[in-house]
């Protein structure tokens, strides 16, 4: 009995992508805290003609305050500040600069809560200078993140958006903060944003907002997401554990209208970029190849299989050995029929023995043979299921080296969803390649 290790029960299958994507996104909610804020450096000048300068009564505590933050002595700092603020005749502007030297003497002090008051009372008081404003909404972002208010992290980021001014420190603490806050709509649209915004210009997305996109999919228990999100990974960042997760996603999801042959296909692409991992997928693709007339296709699998030490428990090494054998015997029949079926193929009023044999020699490894067959199949017309033939001569020709023709032959894969979306996976790979 073949094994069957697609299908997999609808209920269990935001369980598995979870299980399966949770390795990439680990540590992806967590945000250094950047240096918040650099020294304060306010005008302590009395001048009454001026609003923007500081009133003489409180000039004293502020230069004294300023003087003990530059010198680290924060204790006595925020003494002069508490007088300066007791002052009754304080303005407006005074107390901007007492929230200004308040704000970096807390932040240095770790003192967060104060900082954050100090920081947001100084975004919406009219005084900030419109150069200083990015510094300071980042600072409120930055403590607020901290202080695990998200909201708040959240409202003055947008700000800064807002203000055409947020940068990537802020663009993560705003995205985080949605992660973290349990928002996986808000982080899927801002993330989306980032990532559409990079592509628009040219310039490769972040890996972390890829992470963030792909665990809002997962979270939201979105299979067609997940996917998407694994396959802008895979396209910018191709790494093994990308791809990995792609392909088995796909396989976990896909399989309850898939027919055989897609699922030998997505074989074959999990083979190709060294996805392969378990056992069964072995046997199941060495079987499938076998039942699909590719012996020689199931005896290179199932070497491979035992190259890499895939086989562990003696009883599917002894059935993964019998499965060979009768893969070698198969195969060595079927190759003594290989020129004979040429001349057929050649004689045939329609493509179909020229794919047929084509597709034979792919699973021998000889790729130059398999991509002519393959061509001249789909040139004589009258293919059964001229997707797959494509897809197999796409295949053939970038296996023989032949790049280009292969990525144009992958295009050209139509009419059947599930192969156009492992030829674009192919065209990916082969470009990478």
């Amino acid at each position: 009995m073949r094994y069957n290790t697609m299908n997999t029960p609808a209920g269990s299958r935001a369980r598995l992508l979870a299980k399966l994507v949770a390795p990439l996104v680990l540590g992806v909610a967590v945000v250094g805290v950047v240096s918040l804020v650099p020294a304060a450096n306010p005008a302590v000048a009395a001048d009454k003609k001026d609003e923007n300068k500081v009133s003489r009564e409180s000039a004293k505590y502020l230069k004294a305050a300023q003087d003990a933050l530059n010198a680290k002595k924060y204790d006595e700092a925020l003494s002069q500040l508490k007088q300066a603020e007791a002052n009754p005749k304080k303005t407006p502007y005074d107390e901007h600069v007492i929230n200004e030297l308040a704000g970096v003497t807390y932040a240095r002090m770790n003192d967060y809560p104060n900082a954050e008051k100090a920081f947001a009372a100084q975004v919406d008081d009219g005084f900030t200078d419109p150069a200083d404003m990015p510094r300071v909404l980042k600072a409120v972002a930055q403590l607020n993140y901290q202080l695990k208010d998200y909201d708040k992290a959240i409202e003055y980021g947008n700000k800064a958006v807002q203000g055409g001014f947020a940068d990537d420190d802020m663009n993560i603490i705003i995205g985080q903060s949605y992660y973290l806050k349990g928002d996986w709509k808000g982080t899927l649209k801002f993330e989306e944003g980032l990532v559409d915004a990079d592509i628009k210009a040219g310039k490769t997305p972040k890996d972390q907002s890829l992470q963030l996109v792909l665990s809002s999919c997962v979270k939201l228990e979105d299979a067609d997401c997940t996917t998407h999100a694994l396959e802008k990974l895979v396209a910018y960042y191709p790494k093994p554990e990308y791809w990995k997760q792609l392909l088995y996603t796909i396989a976990q999801t896909k399989a309850a209208n898939q027919s055989d042959r897609a699922t030998l296909q997505l074989y074959r692409l999990m083979s190709e970029v060294d996805v392969l991992q378990r056992p069964e997928d072995y046997t199941e693709m060495a079987q499938l190849a076998i039942e699909l007339g590719s012996p020689g296709e199931a005896e290179h699998i199932l070497e491979k299989g035992f190259d890499k030490g895939v086989f562990t428990d003696q009883r599917s090494k002894d059935l993964n050995q019998r499965l060979l054998a009768s893969a070698k015997k198969a195969a060595a029949a079927d190759q003594a029929t290989l020129a004979k079926g040429e001349q057929d193929a050649k004689n045939a009023p329609t493509g179909e023995k020229a794919v047929g044999v084509g597709f034979a020699y792919l699973g021998y490894q000889q790729y130059d043979k398999a991509a002519e067959l393959l061509a001249a199949g789909l040139s004589k017309g009258g293919v059964k299921n001229e997707p797959e033939a494509r897809l197999l001569l796409g295949i053939a020709q970038f296996k023989a080296g032949h790049k280009d023709e292969a990525v144009k032959s992958f295009h050209e894969v139509k009419g059947d969803p599930t192969l156009e979306r492992l030829a674009n996976l192919w065209s990916l790979h082969a470009k990478q390649a």
